[in-house]
């Protein structure tokens, strides 16, 4: 899956469950027990994907630590993009990954007379504007 992913210009990320024992990740970035990882190869180096668990390095507010995550530890593997990817386990049906990127909600609310929450279970797209 990471491969395909890569192949086809996505950006892998990965969602683990920081509880299970042996997991290494850099502590005060987990949420709800939970740590979404980009592993894409422009965001980490030594990247090893082997059986029994997956190991890199990676910058996290500049500082580089090594990671190191368990096979049985990796809920799910997506693309950033567009959150298509594959459940591993541990998620409930309908469970989404977490968006690694969540949009900016706007400062001047919705429109009057209507909702500017679109309807459960569709996406709203996200653009970066780039100067």
């Amino acid at each position: 899956m990471y491969d395909w992913l890569v192949d086809n210009d996505f950006s892998p990320h990965l969602l683990v469950d920081i509880a299970v024992e042996g997991v290494q990740v850099p502590p005060g970035y987990a949420q709800d027990g939970k740590i979404v990882l980009n592993v894409s190869p422009t965001a980490v180096r030594g990247l090893s994907l082997e059986n029994d668990g997956i190991s890199f390095e990676a910058r996290f507010s500049g500082r580089a630590m090594t990671v190191w995550v368990p096979v049985h530890a990796v809920l799910a593997i997506y693309a950033r993009e567009n959150g298509e990817g594959m459940m591993l386990q541990g998620l409930d049906d309908g469970d989404t990954p977490p968006d690694p990127n969540p949009p900016t909600p706007p400062t001047d609310g919705p429109p009057e007379g209507g909702d500017d929450t679109p309807p459960k279970g569709t996406r709203r797209g996200h653009l970066k504007v780039v100067k």
